[in-house]
């Protein structure tokens, strides 16, 4: 007497939801990661099957950097991107503040019991695809299933690993009186659009996320200018350009002076901010940089961020100054002064 096989039916993508089986641990999460996680993320790394993926050897000379980040934002879906490719560039580009370059991601998933598989099966589709665009692969991963009502849907937490040359050093902590200030294009975008899906406002002009990788940027700058040249860079996110200059401010134990008319602000952005009575500096950003540089080479700087594809819109918008109580003021195009505090609350919740 022969013993039959139990038929395993395909997952339903377009029906189907995410039940506690999913989390179990057994078949149902075997099937979960074969049938999509694995297929999505296919890469020689991920093949190995284990718990966890072993790498090359790092070339000669270059030191790792790791960084880590949570995403859970709302909507998961939003003009211009989703949770799964802000999950990939999000940690590409805390990476690459670092002066590294981004090498391997892993990506851990906590799904809500019911979340329906033809949205996570979107979600997952998105982020292999920023991970092919960015050339970082996802090498290793995990997934939860929490009960419905203890969760949002769908967590994303990921983990990136980068090289960096031996001795070069980007920090917070080393901006210089007399530094410039750079950033690399228009400010709060991602903010109004994930703030207009969550609201279902609707602009005359479409607001799109500036979602996207800047470790081709990041490389771009850094062989425009001696080593050293470049002080700092940070990616300005929650909180947006104020708060993270704050932070640099605080970190360094300098002040800064900024020139509002210098800082580029989409017209849309800036209206639909005012309509909100939200400012625009606070918004959050998730595919521009900030860069504090010597200001010998600002201009080579400025040049080779401008001369690619995510740096078009380069601007200087200030310099570091002398400041004991470590304020960041801003000239205002009305010919007054004020200063740029930090951000008080939160005004715009899980943008990121």
């Amino acid at each position: 007497m022969s013993i039959k096989k139990d038929y395993i039916r395909p997952l339903d993508f377009k029906n189907g939801r995410v039940d506690m089986n999913h989390g179990a641990g057994g078949r149902a999460s075997a099937q979960l990661i074969s049938e999509l996680f694995a297929r999505a993320f296919d890469n020689e790394f991920l093949r190995q099957g284990d718990d966890g993926a072993r790498m090359p050897a790092l070339p000669t000379g270059h030191e790792l950097v790791m960084a880590t980040d949570g995403h859970v934002i709302s909507p998961l879906f939003f003009p211009g991107g989703d949770i799964g490719s802000l999950a990939v560039h999000g940690t590409v580009n805390d990476v690459a503040m670092m002066g590294a370059t981004p090498l391997y991601l892993s990506a851990s998933f906590i799904l809500e019991e019911g979340f329906a598989l033809a949205d996570l099966q979107r979600i997952v589709h998105s982020m292999a695809a920023a991970a092919r665009a960015a050339g970082v692969p996802v090498v290793t991963g995990d997934t939860k299933v929490v009960e419905q009502g203890k969760g949002d849907g769908v967590f994303i937490s990921t983990t990136g690993v980068g090289a960096v040359p031996a001795g070069r050093r980007l920090s917070g902590s080393l901006a210089q009186v007399g530094d410039v200030i750079l950033v690399s294009g228009t400010m709060g975008e991602h903010g109004v659009a994930v703030l207009s899906k969550r609201e279902s406002l609707e602009f005359e002009t479409a607001i799109e996320s500036d979602s996207a990788a800047l470790h081709t940027l990041v490389a771009a700058l850094l062989a425009a200018v001696p080593e050293g040249a470049v002080r700092t860079l940070r990616d300005p996110t929650r909180g947006g350009l104020a708060t993270t200059l704050n932070e640099i401010a605080r970190q360094s134990s300098v002040g800064m002076m900024l020139e509002e008319s210098a800082i580029p602000i989409l017209p849309q952005v800036d209206a639909a901010c005012e309509l909100l009575g939200l400012d625009p500096l606070y918004m959050a950003n998730e595919g521009k940089l900030i860069a504090v540089v010597d200001a010998a080479h600002a201009e080579a700087a400025l040049a080779a961020l401008q001369a690619h594809e995510r740096g078009k819109a380069a601007a200087r918008i200030g310099v570091v100054t002398e400041d004991p109580h470590r304020f960041v003021q801003m000239n205002t195009a009305f010919g007054g002064r004020r200063v740029v505090d930090w951000l008080s609350g939160e005004p715009l919740p899980r943008i990121c």
